[in-house]
């Protein structure tokens, strides 16, 4: 069956205290909050529909800049989130295949956990299906209430709950499952009688039960993964979890990491077996490392990275949109920046790739061939190619290509002024 994703991102998310930037525009290591939950979905559903709202245009311009299979729906006035889905009925007036509803500052959710999520409704038949999961302190969720057969009867959001209802540990994780045919004329009839004065879309839950419809709720073991976001404390917080999450992955796969509290590597991340990652090591975006390489400490792969086998970053080096091939030593106190690297190449300590003209706002690219040498505190202002076998002399500022098997050195003449100290000592 058929499977579309909508995904609630029209929230300001006051507690953000967030002039310029919504919610889920907010980052974690290089990467959205709704980009993390629009690649949770995207590989086993057909289309997805992200509700925009606050700053409408920032979130519309970067799901169409990042995402072709995603297109944006105008909330406007937000009057809760029933009223957001209803907001893509429009869109989904033909449909009848499965629905599923997202969150989109929820970045901790698995794909895998989503496809589970799709099969218990399968396989109990649902109409309805929503996830919940176990807090010990469910404070501001909406709290799951079923019958006296266990058998799911409504949810009830914290600010309409009764104090024994608040009592319930039992809460909505947000994510839904619908069979769109049957459930989508609900959003029609949704009401606005709380103490919000807004459309919930839990209440599709006792429409569902007053219509006779399959309805279910999915207990996600792991409550980790519902982890919303609403201040910059939950997002510091949620970094750490997802973080620790990507390390203790990396290390089952036979990767070193000599110190988890201080190294941080995105999901999005490939990292081969025997490499060694040192402690203060910042891996974000999207990265290739190979097997038997060591990194850092105290390195930064700042995303668009592919590090082949073999290789050393070394201390206090910064890498982005490079490639570096095998058996390549890139020195500590360096930049590599919009660079293409062959292999056996040494990269002396303090060498920078000039990439940015400040003037034009145009970067370049700098292209080292094998076996080539960079002498210590060299720059190479790009574009700019060093061709295989050549050797630059220390403190170069190399401007121009240099040949094959060529020397290049741009230093001034050694003077040396004998006895020159003694006669300032007046010795």
């Amino acid at each position: 069956m058929d499977i579309k994703a909508v995904i609630l991102a029209a929230g300001k998310g006051t507690r953000m205290k967030s002039v310029s930037t919504p919610k889920v525009l907010h980052e974690i290591m290089g990467k959205t909050l709704l980009g993390y939950v629009l690649d949770n979905v995207k590989n086993f559903v057909s289309e997805e529909f992200v509700i925009v709202g606050h700053h409408a245009q920032d979130v519309e311009n970067f799901v169409k800049n990042n995402y072709d299979n995603a297109k944006t729906v105008l909330q406007s006035p937000q009057l809760g989130t029933g009223h957001a889905v209803s907001m893509v009925c429009p869109e989904l007036e033909n449909y009848d295949g499965l629905v599923l509803i997202l969150c989109g500052d929820t970045p901790l959710v698995k794909e895998e956990t989503l496809k589970e999520f799709v099969e218990f409704h399968k396989s109990q038949n649902s109409d309805l299906t929503v996830m919940s999961t176990i807090f010990e302190d469910p404070t501001n969720y909406g709290r799951i209430i079923r019958e006296t057969d266990n058998s799911l009867k409504c949810i009830v959001e914290e600010k309409d709950a009764t104090p024994e209802q608040k009592a319930v540990k039992e809460v909505n994780a947000g994510i839904y499952c619908l069979n769109w045919g049957k459930i989508k004329s609900a959003f029609g009839q949704l009401k606005s009688n709380n103490a919000q004065g807004e459309y919930y879309l839990t209440d599709i839950i006792s429409w569902g039960k007053a219509q006779n419809l399959n309805v279910n709720a999915y207990i996600l073991q792991n409550s980790d993964e519902i982890y919303g976001i609403n201040s910059r404390l939950n997002l510091a917080q949620a970094a750490k979890m997802m973080n620790r999450r990507n390390l203790e992955h990396y290390m089952e796969d036979g990767v070193t990491i000599v110190d988890p509290d201080s190294t941080w590597i995105s999901e999005d991340t490939q990292i081969g077996q025997d490499t060694i990652i040192y402690p203060a090591t910042y891996i974000e975006g999207k990265n290739v490392i190979g097997k038997n390489c060591k990194i850092g400490p105290c390195a930064h792969l700042r995303g668009g990275v592919e590090v082949c086998d073999n290789v050393k970053v070394g201390n206090f080096v910064e890498v982005k949109k490079a490639k570096i091939s095998s058996n390549t030593n890139v020195g500590h106190l360096s930049y590599i920046g919009d660079a293409e690297l062959g292999e056996g190449v040494n990269i002396g300590a303090g060498t920078i790739t000039a990439n940015y003209n400040p003037l034009t706002k145009v970067k370049s690219k700098t292209v080292i061939g094998d076996n080539v040498k960079i002498g210590s505190n060299s720059v190479l202002v790009a574009p700019v190619a060093i061709d295989e076998g050549a050797n630059v002399g220390a403190g170069g500022i190399i401007t121009k290509n240099v040949p094959a098997w060529s020397l290049a050195i741009t230093r001034s003449p050694l003077k040396v002024l004998e006895n020159w100290v003694k006669k300032q000592l007046g010795k």
